[in-house]
């Protein structure tokens, strides 16, 4: 059965750490603050991609760098401060957003979360466990990923979040796809909703017709990141990808619909 997450019309736009327009970043509001995942919200996305970490004093917030110095000009990990301390750093910059309540504060939107560190795995699967029908979960580590899915299945409080392929399985299923081997690639895609990657890597081309219809013989959906320009967005969906993951949420909803 399809999971409760991707309920709803193709092709899902999802906005990459939520909208920050040019005319909001001129205001100083910057990535997966609780502004950009709120501006998201009120344009009309249904899905939010975010990114966890965790505080020192384990608190899991939304936030895609290890540390500080990018967004904010300070040099310190976020495993290192506080929730006030990053409470702080944010106020002006769109506000600090928690897991916790981008939850609570945007029940209509489904998000799409990366586990960034290895210490946020089983925060953020408990945190998400009585949302699971509006949660992927996902990351570049499988490791990772499976250990916040089963921190979900623990606490045990409803459907189970949906994921997306990390790194070591997007390599299997390539070289299953490779290999036209339909037996490896239904292996390799075992317990997988999705692949989420980009349209290449280096000069190898990820996304081909070829794979997407491989992907939907097996129940899985595509989605690529991230895509930013009108006519690569048109492109990609003519292809047959049911997701565009993008900067600009607000253009590929005109452009998609």
């Amino acid at each position: 059965m399809t999971h409760p997450w991707f309920g709803g019309p193709r092709p899902r736009v999802l906005a990459h750490r939520g909208l920050v327009t040019p005319a909001d970043a001129r205001d100083g509001i910057v990535e997966n603050s609780f502004a950009a995942v709120a501006h998201a919200h009120s344009a009309g996305v249904r899905y939010v991609e975010s990114d966890c970490h965790r505080t020192a004093d384990g608190v899991v917030v939304l936030f895609h760098d290890d540390d500080l110095s990018r967004v904010t000009g300070d040099p310190r990990r976020i495993a290192d401060v506080t929730v006030r301390e990053l409470e702080e750093l944010m106020t002006g910059r769109g506000g600090l957003v928690t897991l916790a309540q981008a939850l609570d504060a945007f029940p209509t939107l489904r998000f799409n979360l990366d586990v960034k560190a290895a210490d946020a795995a089983t925060a953020v699967g408990a945190a998400v466990a009585p949302h699971g029908d509006r949660v992927l979960v996902t990351s570049f580590s499988d490791p990772r990923r499976t250990a916040a899915l089963e921190a979900a299945a623990v606490a045990g409080r409803g459907i189970r979040p949906a994921t997306s392929a990390g790194r070591s399985t997007i390599a299997r299923v390539l070289a299953a796809h490779a290999a036209r081997s339909d037996r490896l690639l239904a292996r390799a895609l075992a317990g997988v909703d999705a692949l989420q990657v980009p349209e290449r890597r280096g000069r190898v081309r990820l996304v081909t017709p070829r794979l997407i219809d491989a992907a939907h013989r097996h129940g899985v959906e595509v989605h690529v990141w991230t895509v930013n320009e009108a006519d690569d967005m048109r492109r990609l969906v003519a292809m047959g990808v049911d997701g565009i993951v993008t900067d600009r949420a607000d253009t590929a909803l005109d452009v998609l619909g």
